[in-house]
């Protein structure tokens, strides 16, 4: 990217892997670059939390995932097919869904917007926005690639959720801190704590 992102939509589905958007979150709310972020969850994704993160309900999700209330995270209603980012004309300059199940794959490879998490990319990818998936699955079927293939066709980066192992982390929140560094600094906001390979 060659502008610094300041309005970001962040997105958690169903997959497994709640701790990685709960560093993504932690990082933007300490970047001050980053002036605003819409966040959205499908049902999914809170049973995910729940069962991951030990969360109680939807009530505070957010000051839930932080430890602490935001200065600018936003929480959006999935079934609100009329919030902000479902609109081309309101100024998300970057969406990341993270962890992207297949179904939310699926139906954002294929143009099935009936939920506000769907709508918001779809927005990107027509406005030509950076939209990054960190799809979580495996095995990968073909269906699964072909869909991969079809998002990524259309306009999304393919980043699936992966860690690093190469720094050595001695903890999963290490890893899931460090895989948000690497998504954050793709879209154009590196962070300065992050790992560095030196060669």
């Amino acid at each position: 990217m060659s502008t610094v992102p300041k309005n970001l939509t962040i997105a958690a589905t169903g997959a497994s892997g709640a701790v990685f958007v709960r560093h993504l979150l932690q990082a933007a709310e300490r970047d001050d670059r980053v002036e605003t972020v819409n966040f959205i969850t499908s049902d999914s994704a809170l049973r995910v939390m729940a069962e991951e993160l030990e969360l109680r309900g939807r009530n505070n999700l957010v000051e839930q995932l932080l430890g602490t209330a935001s200065r600018k995270i936003q929480q959006q209603a999935n079934a609100d097919i009329g919030a902000n980012v479902a609109s081309g004309s309101y100024p998300a300059e970057a969406m990341v869904v993270l962890p992207c199940s297949v179904g939310t794959l699926a139906r954002i490879a294929n143009g099935v917007a009936s939920h506000l998490i769907e709508r918001a990319a779809d927005v990107c990818l027509k406005e030509k926005r950076p939209l990054v998936l960190c799809v979580r699955e495996t095995p990968l079927n073909k269906i699964h690639i072909r869909n991969m293939y079809r998002a990524a066709d259309a306009g999304a980066t393919i980043f699936p959720l992966i860690p690093a192992y190469y720094f050595l982390p001695a903890s999963l929140d290490q890893m899931a801190h460090e895989f948000a560094c690497r998504v954050l600094a793709h879209i154009g906001l590196p962070q300065s704590d992050a790992y560095r390979w030196k060669g």
